[in-house]
């Protein structure tokens, strides 16, 4: 769904923020310290899932004190819907990642699926560990098939966007941001590629 100017900003003016700038940087910066210590020796292939773990990666990637190799994937189970349905990796990463430590950046671990079943790829493909790092963790209050290695923020059951994260392809900027109760836009899910 394509939205107009003055939709776009109509999303804004509805939404609000659940995670400010300033705790969006904290995390961020204390992520890239847990990275920093546990992946320092690791020379790892750091994939960042495109589209929605963009912003997430590059303001974390610049904090990474160690040898790495950056590449991207895109998987998606979402496409510009609501609600997640078959898997379709749009493009895999070019590197090889056999006998590697992989490093997934996502944006989300909402329900998990899509993060497990890009793990599961990558180990089919040879890699030696593959690890996870992810902006934020929705507590769905169910259980998901993959926990984040490393994770920035825990989020409530709503809908979010910002930060990377979109609704109709409309992102809040630096803040996570979410539908008030009873709005069209909330939802169990999230329209971008949630892990």
């Amino acid at each position: 769904m394509t939205v107009s100017p003055d939709q776009a900003r109509e999303i804004l003016r509805n939404a609000v923020a659940v995670c400010p700038a300033e705790a969006v940087n904290a995390a961020v910066t204390r992520v890239a310290g847990e990275l920093n210590q546990a992946l320092r020796d690791a020379n790892p292939l750091v994939l960042c899932v495109m589209r929605g773990a963009l912003v997430f990666a590059g303001q974390l990637l610049p904090q990474l004190d160690f040898p790495l190799q950056v590449d991207v994937l895109d998987a998606t189970r979402y496409g510009n819907a609501r609600h997640g349905g078959e898997l379709v990796f749009r493009a895999l990463s070019a590197t090889h990642v056999a006998g590697r430590t992989v490093l997934l950046v996502d944006d989300i671990l909402d329900q998990g699926v899509t993060l497990a079943a890009i793990r599961s790829k990558l180990l089919e493909q040879g890699a030696l560990r593959v690890l996870s790092a992810v902006f934020a963790v929705k507590q769905t209050g169910r259980t998901k098939p993959i926990s984040a290695d490393f994770a920035g923020v825990t989020l409530p059951n709503v809908y979010v966007f910002g930060f990377g994260m979109d609704v109709h392809g409309v992102s809040g900027g630096g803040s996570e941001h979410a539908f008030p109760a009873g709005h069209q836009g909330q939802s169990e899910g999230n329209d971008a590629d949630r892990g």
